[in-house]
């Protein structure tokens, strides 16, 4: 196979998980790009609380792992090959990858919902290989180009800044918009971010932990509460982005939502939760479930590149192929870790 420095090799490395608790580096042939794939030399994955969860359980819901997987599905990359037909993608061109490519035929995607697709094929969702690996293929549609001026790391993570864009846009957040955002993880923080890029003047932001609360005040929120020692009040606000995933958490923000409020939940914790339902009729207050996302990445690279939102700032830790279990494990042993990054050349 012709890749942009020549030859490319028939044999790569991919960090795999062979049983919960257990990855194993292997080598494995380079994948082939199909018709409109593009092969992409990965640069660097961030690291989810999903792949943690596959790590631990080998399964979240309904989506058992059943054979050996490649988690990772937050990555940038290097273009070094192109399939037969492909038209809108060049060789050597930077790209952040949009993990997950739907049929584009169904109702749901031609109705531009496609994040609903039922035959979504999603890396790192088994059986589907994810991305701690030195080369993936991708649909060319869904291999973003990214300025220089965004970092390798700033590309990979467009994919959890992606589900911050969605939220705010399902919460309809918007000038003057009073905001509470449940959670400091990640996703939490670019919500954060996101929240106040649409003109947001009040982003309240909670959390047990105070390293990630004192990041959330360097990102942008106008308040942090430690929930572990604090109560929040009388707050009273507009949205609500639940991120968490924590159900009392659900139940008591729903709580602080005035009349016309928006509740958008975001965090997968738990499959029940309690909400106050004479508060949410009498004040009409809409609650959305948010899955993933769709047509979010021009934005995200929109907010990334002009440094309205900072991801490098999120990025706590750097490791090879060979210490992908030492990320997964990171965010157990370490409080302060907030996003371990996986670089494959390290």
């Amino acid at each position: 196979m012709l890749g942009r420095t020549g030859v490319l090799p028939h044999r790569m490395r991919a960090a795999v998980l062979v049983e919960p608790g257990r990855i194993v580096v292997e080598e494995r042939p380079v994948p082939e790009p199909g018709p409109r794939q593009v092969l992409v030399e990965v640069a660097a994955v961030g690291l989810c609380g999903s792949d943690v969860h596959y790590y631990e359980h080998g399964r979240i819901g309904d989506h058992v792992v059943r054979a050996p997987l490649v988690l990772g599905h937050e990555a940038s990359g290097l273009v070094v090959a192109l399939g037969s037909d492909v038209r809108s993608r060049t060789m050597a061109e930077r790209v952040s990858l949009e993990p997950g490519v739907p049929c584009l035929s169904c109702a749901l995607c031609l109705g531009g919902r496609y994040n609903l697709c039922p035959r979504m094929r999603f890396f790192a969702t088994p059986p589907v290989d994810g991305a701690f690996s030195q080369y993936v293929v991708l649909h060319e549609d869904f291999a973003h180009p990214v300025p220089d001026g965004l970092s390798d790391e700033a590309a990979a993570l467009l994919e959890p800044l992606s589900v911050g864009v969605w939220a705010c846009r399902k919460a309809r957040v918007r000038g003057g918009s009073r905001v509470l955002v449940t959670g400091a993880g990640p996703v939490g923080l670019v919500a954060t971010q996101v929240a106040r890029a649409y003109g947001a003047t009040q982003v309240v932001v909670t959390d047990v932990n105070p390293r990630r609360l004192s990041l959330a005040a360097e990102l942008g929120a106008t308040q942090v509460v430690d929930v572990g020692d604090a109560v929040l009040g009388d707050l009273d606000v507009d949205v609500v982005i639940e991120c968490s995933g924590v159900p009392a958490v659900a139940t008591e923000s729903a709580a602080r939502l005035g009349r016309a409020g928006r509740m958008v939940l975001v965090g997968m914790g738990g499959d029940a939760v309690t909400l106050p339902l004479s508060h949410l009729q009498q004040h009409e207050i809409e609650v959305s479930g948010t899955f993933r996302y769709a047509n979010t990445w021009p934005e995200a690279i929109r907010l990334a590149a002009s440094g309205t939102v900072r991801l490098d700032a999120l990025v706590t830790g750097r490791y090879g192929l060979d210490e992908v279990e030492a990320a997964l494990t990171a965010p157990a042993r370490d409080p302060d870790c907030v996003k371990p990054v996986v670089v494959p050349a390290r």
